[in-house]
């Protein structure tokens, strides 16, 4: 039997001033997150939906996704939460994961309480902007999940590269719907089949930077998961609901399938170098 001591694991790194700040700042960060949420949804403002002059409702653009796609947001929101916990463990006080992603968790919390209540003002075009930083925050974010060794088990790669990774693909849609509703909100037609020509263009370009993004971060299920799941909603909204476009449904369809499909060639043709990651 080997007597050298074990090695040091990193998790049992000592926790420093530093790592209890960034503890502090997240658990404040989803305080804010959630009571802008109590804001979105009505309880202490106007729902998003009927915001900004209703600019923002499922029927408003081409590119906005039908009511039901929105109920993604629980399970974001539960996932932050968990989170938030975790990130409290005693174990990962110091983790690099942690240290790596607690700063921008935080300042995505930030962001997505401040969208809600630039939304209340009526700003639409503060609220693009808003998002965009958003997606920006959380694509570093995850790409540097991506370039950090999976050291968790099945429950916390749930609860960190899950809920990011969720987080990352349903923003990256919904920024194209926010742009969307700005540009009608300011005047631009949507009526004509030149308008859903430039829907369906937006719809695959959208998936094309997805995919994208995939190689950069390894082929992460939870981002195609929830880039698919608004682009399927989208194309339910056309195919459903005012106004109508069958040619941006079916559009937006396969768009939700190529991201499917490269996420999963991906995923067959290995990680690359600079992801390292199951």
């Amino acid at each position: 039997m080997s007597t050298h001591p074990a090695p040091t694991r990193p998790d049992a790194a000592r926790a420093t001033p530093s790592d209890r700040a960034r503890q502090v700042v997240v658990t404040l960060s989803e305080v804010a997150c959630v009571l802008g949420t109590l804001v979105g949804i009505g309880i202490f403002g106007t729902r998003v939906e009927e915001s900004s002059g209703g600019s923002l409702a499922a029927d408003a653009t081409l590119l906005a996704p039908a009511g039901p796609a929105f109920s993604i947001w629980s399970v974001i929101y539960l996932g932050l939460a968990a989170y938030t916990v975790w990130q409290w463990l005693p174990s990962r006080a110091a983790d690099p994961r942690a240290r790596s992603t607690g700063w921008l968790a935080a300042a995505s919390m930030l962001l997505n309480a401040g969208w809600l209540l630039v939304t209340q003002q009526g700003w639409i075009w503060a609220s693009v902007v808003v998002i965009v930083a958003l997606v920006l925050v959380l694509g570093v974010l995850v790409q540097r999940l991506a370039d950090l060794s999976d050291r968790g088990g099945p429950a916390e790669w749930l609860v960190v590269d899950g809920t990011f990774g969720l987080y990352l693909g349903w923003v990256s849609v919904a920024t194209a719907a926010n742009v969307a509703a700005a540009l009608v909100s300011s005047g631009v037609p949507q009526e004509g089949r030149g308008a859903e020509w430039i829907g369906v263009a937006v719809v695959l370009v959208l998936a094309a930077v997805v995919a994208a993004v995939q190689g950069r971060v390894g082929g992460r299920w939870a981002v195609a998961a929830a880039a698919a799941w608004g682009l399927s909603w989208i194309a339910v909204g056309r195919a459903t609901d005012e106004p109508r476009s069958v040619l941006l449904a079916v559009a937006a369809a396969a768009a939700a399938v190529l991201v499917v499909l490269a996420t999963a060639a991906l995923r067959r043709r290995g990680r690359p170098a600079s992801a390292h990651r199951r």
